[in-house]
């Protein structure tokens, strides 16, 4: 069992509400808000976002790449996947 499956709560807790924040800005657009609203919005889900890509990654590495238990294949694997998904991730 993952990280993701150990911390489901806590994530699903932080998912939602970014999906609270995403219906906010969707409704600040139908309304025709003012654009520095509509921004201060955008920054906001982007920073839930981050924060909850960051706490992730730190959860991946700290299972499959520097726990003292893995093998160096394990460890390489685990190095691998997180080096792909930060390039896709920052693109």
């Amino acid at each position: 069992m993952g990280h993701t499956a150990h911390n489901k709560t806590k994530l699903l807790n932080r998912v939602k509400r970014i999906k609270g924040q995403v219906e906010g800005l969707e409704r600040s657009l139908e309304e025709g808000r003012d654009c520095g609203e509509v921004l201060q919005l955008i920054a906001a889900v982007r920073g839930a976002v981050n924060g909850l890509m960051g706490e992730v990654i730190e959860e991946h590495l700290r299972e499959h790449v520097a726990s003292p238990g893995l093998a160096g294949d394990e460890r390489a694997k685990g190095a691998d996947e997180i080096a792909a998904i930060l390039r896709t991730y920052l693109k």
